[in-house]
């Protein structure tokens, strides 16, 4: 482990979205200045960072300039391009690792890597074309879900198959994508895990939230979630577990389907997570300022609750509401500062206060 930052030092932080936005933010608290690297310009995270250099994940002259201006580097989402990090790592430590990436960019890989670690998934197999298709079709049956092993979030890139004749369209859906083709899960309630993981090995967790998506995006989380004792019990220690094996460093999302047996994992997220936005009103140390003490080398926070909490994502239009819900004593609202609300478009969320 490396000597702690100093306040003052300076964090870096690949992507310039909301998710940058609220990590600047964390960081400022803790003392530190953050450099914004995000080839947008006016991007959420530009507004509260100290510094923003707009630039192409391509400019390895940019790259290395932003390098050597920080201490050390993270980012705000996963689907950096192998040649970006191959520069930066040269320059500054990047937490968390490469290793993380490289499991979570790709739906085949980490779905096998998680079979390896000896967790549930649900079924799945590969598709490359029309014969593969045909047999993970055969073997994986229907309802089941193709999509994309890049790229794919919010519901994107992804094809829903209700019998075997909806086989063909799925795959043009994928427009020559790499894809993988994973069994219809019948769960009960989706929850996540956001937990986290020190220089020096220590794991810490939030509660369980649980997660209602519409039209494949999150809408709400509940914490504290419905859920059987041992279930919370396995989730954070299924997290721990995967945090351990990546020797990891930061914050994790792990998102599970629940079913009457059994918890599966759906997806794992190496970076703060959506689901994870009620610790900014529910607990003293936020998901956001344990991942700036995580890849600053600062002991973490215990991440326990003291409210419970409804987040509620403000989703294109739902920006009409803000008046409504500012009046609300019981509500936190976080806005993003994005110019234009746009169907879909994340804008903002609100964290409701649940009091007994």
């Amino acid at each position: 482990m490396t000597q702690p930052l100093a306040t003052g030092s300076t964090i870096g932080i690949l992507g310039g979205g909301q998710l940058g936005r609220m990590l600047s933010v964390a960081a400022s608290r803790l003392g530190f200045k953050t450099c914004i690297f995000e080839p947008g310009g006016d991007c959420p995270a530009s507004h509260v960072a100290n510094f923003h250099l707009q630039a192409e994940y391509t400019d390895e002259e940019a790259l290395r300039r932003f390098a050597e201006s920080v201490d050390v580097i993270t980012y705000e989402f996963e689907n950096i391009p192998t040649s970006a990090l191959d520069i930066l790592e040269k320059l500054r430590p990047i937490h968390p690792n490469r290793e993380a990436l490289r499991v979570s960019q790709d739906r085949l890989t980490e779905k096998t890597w998680l079979t390896d670690l000896g967790l549930k998934v649900a079924p799945f197999a590969d598709v490359t074309d029309a014969e593969t298709m045909a047999a993970a079709v055969q073997h994986i049956g229907t309802p089941s879900i193709l999509k994309t092993r890049r790229f794919g979030y919010d519901g994107k890139g992804q094809a829903r198959l209700k019998s075997p004749e909806d086989a063909a369209q799925a795959l043009a859906d994928m427009n020559g994508a790499p894809a993988v083709l994973e069994g219809f899960v019948d769960f009960t309630a989706e929850i996540s895990v956001i937990a986290a993981r020190s220089q020096d090995g220590q794991v810490t967790a939030f509660d369980p939230g649980e997660n209602v998506h519409k039209s494949g995006i999150l809408d709400t989380t509940t914490v504290p979630a419905k859920l059987p004792a041992r279930f919370q019990t396995d989730a954070v220690l299924m997290a721990g577990r995967i945090l351990n094996a990546l020797d990891y460093v930061g914050v994790l999302g792990v998102e599970f389907f629940v079913t009457p047996q059994e918890l599966i994992i759906n997806e794992i997220a190496p970076r703060v997570h959506n689901s994870g936005h009620w610790t900014q009103n529910g607990c003293a140390i936020d998901q956001f300022e344990q991942h700036i003490r995580a890849v600053a080398g600062w002991p973490l926070g215990d991440g326990q609750r003291h409210s419970d909490v409804v987040m509620e994502n403000l989703i294109g239009d739902d920006m009409d509401r803000v008046p409504e819900l500012a009046a609300d004593p019981n509500c936190a609202l976080h806005l993003y500062g994005k110019a234009e609300a746009k169907p879909g478009r994340k804008m903002g969320h609100v964290n409701r206060i649940i009091r007994g």
